[in-house]
């Protein structure tokens, strides 16, 4: 009994379970690594010695022994914005159904110091890899040879998962104008047309020159900071503020982050929300709901979107362990409809 107590405290090692059980070491290993390969009763046998020996399992040992590191790389832009915070959140949640790990950079100075990242992901022996940013090409992201997952960024060499953008601009765009807005706004980067996100800028559009409504694009915010934003979008907003102060303005914002920044430049400039206002965001991520006045936005079913981002990535990063593995002959891209919610920033 004192024996076993003083070996649950040190390092248990094959050597220990060899001796304890008398079976080979390599009979050990093969326990650990071919499993099948061994009788059942002898699977039990070493099964319940692990057990009286107090053995910890050594992760970073059957990693070096096989190579399978259970480690996903995820590269995100930022986190100031909610929409990544939130898709973070929920990307890493996903442990509990896939118990996959995950390392994390966010990346926000250029090519260089992102492939420096992935570089240093390859050296962990991640076994696959979630990209939120936009910084590297698709075509460089699949010359890596690991499954890698785009979400909301250009795809065309790698498997995605998107919003249908079109739709959830449509349905922005539409609401604002079936409110009686006199002249439409919408606040975004300048997207550029491989983007997925472009496809909000396009949906309004043409659904202003459809109902030949009035309209402006705003597509100049940039900037590396929340700060650098907000100031911006200060001065959008006196812009707008000033050239339309008598027309009901529908203004479409390409975030709720953005949303959230120009309520509250409304509010301090009015203490309210004038009936000259009408706004609506993007994404629904957890600022829409918690803002001075809920935000009305197109929610982007995040959940879902990551989800269905780890269910396509374990597929492929399983399907490489077989025998025979099958891969890919094209990439696969799935779409995942938006839905409007209504809050209080729109009639």
């Amino acid at each position: 009994m004192e024996e076993n107590s003083h070996m649950g405290k040190k390092q248990v090692t094959f050597a220990d379970i060899a001796e304890y059980t008398h079976f080979s070491k390599t009979t050990i290993s093969r326990y650990f690594n071919h499993p099948d390969s061994l009788t059942l009763e002898n699977q039990e046998k070493i099964s319940q010695a692990l057990e009286d020996l107090g053995y910890k399992k050594n992760k970073l040992a059957k990693v070096l022994a096989n190579g399978k590191s259970e480690f996903i790389g995820i590269i995100v832009p930022n986190l100031y914005l909610h929409y990544y915070s939130e898709m973070l959140t929920q990307i890493l949640s996903s442990y509990r159904d896939f118990h996959y790990k995950f390392l994390v950079f966010v990346s926000d100075h250029g090519p260089e110091e992102e492939q420096q990242y992935i570089d240093e992901l390859m050296a962990y022996q991640i076994e696959g890899l979630i990209v939120l940013s936009h910084t590297l090409s698709s075509e460089k992201l699949a010359s890596y040879h690991i499954p890698v997952i785009a979400i909301e960024r250009e795809a065309e060499h790698i498997c995605s998962v998107t919003t249908d953008n079109y739709m959830g601009a449509l349905q922005a765009t539409s609401l604002l104008i079936r409110n009686n807005c006199d002249i439409m706004l919408h606040i975004n980067v300048d997207v550029p047309k491989n983007v997925p996100a472009y496809d909000r800028i396009r949906a309004f559009e043409d659904t202003c020159r459809e109902h030949n409504i009035p309209y402006e694009l705003h597509l100049d915010v940039t900037g590396d900071s929340y700060q650098d934003i907000y100031a911006q979008m200060r001065s959008i907003f006196s812009n707008i503020d000033a050239r339309y102060p008598d027309k009901k303005k529908g203004v479409f914002l390409s975030n709720d982050t953005y949303a959230n920044m120009f309520l509250n430049l409304i509010f301090q400039k009015y203490g309210c929300l004038p009936d000259t206002y009408e706004l609506i965001g993007f994404d629904n991520s957890p600022i829409a709901g918690e803002a001075i006045l809920p935000i009305t936005t197109i929610g982007q079913q995040i959940d879902v979107i990551a989800h269905t981002a780890m269910e396509l990535l374990v597929q492929q990063m399983e399907e490489r362990k077989k025998r025979k593995p099958r891969p890919l002959t094209a990439p696969i891209h799935k779409q995942i409809a938006p839905v409007l919610v209504r809050r209080d920033t729109t009639g």
